[in-house]
């Protein structure tokens, strides 16, 4: 055995161990398929403008511990992340608050809108939601629903709101005061610089391997290290035997524009059925770079397919259920460790992936 850990995966959950490990003096390498360190946040800097190439990645928590601990790595700015939705050319706020309210009821009052919603939810007449389009009305009401939600969501995951689970939207914000800001959270910004230089700091001093995938030689990996870190997908490692979990994943749209501002915002949710992509993100916007031309991204959710990137578990009941056999053989593995979004097949935000991250750490040490 030549390291004490082999960790499979260069994003934040696996440069977080390696950086926690080398501290306490164990020998770790770093192995990466992609041609670049960081997953999914990273950030690649073009036009003085830092480009986040996998989607949006804004930090928010209320976990202090999480918060001073990414602190550490680099000083986040103070944005607040205030989308805007566009159906069909009309604009509204998100969260769903008083502003929402007034611009699609004319409402000005929080009791005019809480009469406007309950009146909704009354003619719905839903007492038991059964799925996600029956608990979005039994929340805020058809209007709100058909326009902001319907087509946005049925994009996402690429199925009819009736047959997505309920407890995809059970905390969907509803606000009765005029506050665009997304997050309830106490922390929230975007690190000066974009989150790559994080990753590089964390992995200072470390190895690395890119454009090195554990399965084109994977009987090697498994016995280079005493231990393994493994943040891939956890039905790959255990080569699909019950069957693929479902994912979503994303096409990416690039443009660079010889403008300095196109859409005013980092993130406009388009919401209609319509409209191919879900959102345009204005990346300058994040940290209010100074640069004459602009860079967008267009999202496309799309069916994922075996060998693509997978973005977004699909945490149903059945791949719920499908995915407790794999836990089930992951605990009977005697040097392998799963972690990160794939291999605990979790929505996880990043502040998520940090806390499980800094678990694991304490635990092991």
């Amino acid at each position: 055995m030549n390291y004490d850990y082999l960790i499979v995966g260069a994003g934040l959950f696996g440069s977080i161990f390696a950086y926690e490990m080398k501290k306490i003096g164990k020998k770790c390498l770093v192995i990466e398929k992609r041609n670049h360190i960081g997953g999914n946040v990273y950030t690649e800097l073009e036009e003085n403008i830092n480009i986040h190439k996998y989607g949006a990645h804004i930090f928010h928590t209320n976990n202090k511990e999480v918060w001073e601990y990414i602190n550490q790595f680099a000083e986040f700015n103070r944005y607040t992340n205030s989308p805007v939705a566009n159906y069909k050319g009309e604009l509204y706020n998100l969260p769903f608050n008083m502003n929402t309210f007034y611009q699609m009821w004319g409402v000005k009052t929080p009791e005019e809108a809480k009469a406007k919603i309950d009146e909704q939810k009354a003619e719905s007449n839903i007492k038991n939601p059964k799925n996600l389009e029956e608990q979005a009305i039994s929340l805020i009401g058809k209007d709100i629903y058909e326009k902001l939600v319907k087509g946005y969501t049925e994009k996402q995951w690429g199925k009819k709101c009736d047959e997505l689970p309920s407890f995809i939207i059970k905390r969907l914000p509803v606000r009765y005061t005029f506050d665009n800001n997304y997050f309830n959270d106490l922390y929230q910004g975007i690190p000066f610089g974009g989150y790559t230089r994080i990753i590089e700091k964390m992995l200072d001093g470390v190895e690395i391997k890119l454009n090195t995938d554990f399965f084109d030689d994977k009987e090697k990996w498994l016995n280079i290290a005493d231990n393994i870190i493994f943040t891939g997908m956890i039905d790959q490692y255990f080569d699909y035997c019950y069957g693929e979990l479902e994912y979503r994943g994303l096409n990416f749209e690039f443009e660079t524009l010889d403008i300095e501002n196109f859409q005013g915002n980092a993130v406009i949710n388009y919401t209609d059925a319509e409209t191919p992509f879900t959102r345009i993100i204005e990346h300058k916007h994040f940290e209010n770079s100074d640069s004459p031309k602009t860079i967008i991204t267009r999202e496309y959710p799309k069916t994922w397919t075996k060998g693509e990137e997978a973005y977004y578990p699909l945490n149903d009941e059945k791949n719920s259920n499908l995915f407790k056999k794999y836990q089930d053989l992951a605990a009977k593995e005697d040097k392998v460790i799963f972690g990160g979004r794939l291999g605990m097949y979790q929505y996880y935000d990043m502040w998520q992936v940090i806390d499980e991250a800094l678990k694991l750490v304490k635990t092991l040490k």
